[in-house]
């Protein structure tokens, strides 16, 4: 039998706190995270190719990514070990939300899934030590797309709730909203 799923809308038209059952028992539980068939019914219908899995210790931030058309890549994250703080930033021209954030804890406690569609930047920061995080996309890796957004944007603005202790060469470098490349239109 299909587990329900509700799809939480954000202050960013498009991105999605997505909550799955869980059934518990003595045994620990079980939570059927994606079923193609019950996400279309309940209104989202968005094809996956590829799962990404990523494992960070506490105050590793990842982001903010996202690949320019034609090979924009939607993803939906669920944090399966630890927690993280994941965000999401509108990069769609003409957006009423353009450079504005939203953004969650995800947690292996909370079973909460992040759906960030095409036009968006995303990124996480772990809150603990051997923090699993997997993500479906709706596009394969094409590093000629790849595009990041700095974490640190003062006109973004986010919030993170720890200081970002470990964050690579490409993010620490990646440019400010103002200068960075990117080719979406919001669509009403």
């Amino acid at each position: 039998m299909p587990m329900p799923v509700e799809f939480d809308k954000t202050e960013l038209d498009g991105v999605l706190v997505v909550k799955t059952g869980i059934a518990r028992d003595e045994r620990g539980f079980f939570s059927e995270t994606y079923s193609k068939k019950v996400w279309a019914e309940s209104g989202l219908a968005e094809i996956f190719v590829q799962d990404n899995l990523s494992k960070s210790a506490k105050g590793t931030l990842r982001g903010l990514h996202y690949q320019i058309l034609p090979a924009g890549m939607g993803k939906l994250i669920r944090c399966v070990r630890g927690a993280v703080f994941d965000v999401a930033v509108d990069l769609r021209r003409g957006s009423p939300t353009f450079g504005r954030w939203a953004g969650c804890t995800l947690s292996e406690g909370n079973g909460l899934s992040l759906w960030v569609p095409v036009g968006f930047a995303h990124g996480f920061l772990a809150l603990e030590d051997e923090t699993l995080v997997h993500y479906k996309c709706s596009a394969h890796h094409s590093p000629a797309h790849e595009r990041s957004l700095s974490y640190r944007c003062p006109k973004v603005g986010i919030a993170w709730p720890i200081a970002p202790g470990n964050v690579s060469k490409k993010d620490r470098e990646a440019p400010e909203l103002g200068q960075a490349e990117f080719n979406f239109t919001y669509r009403v």
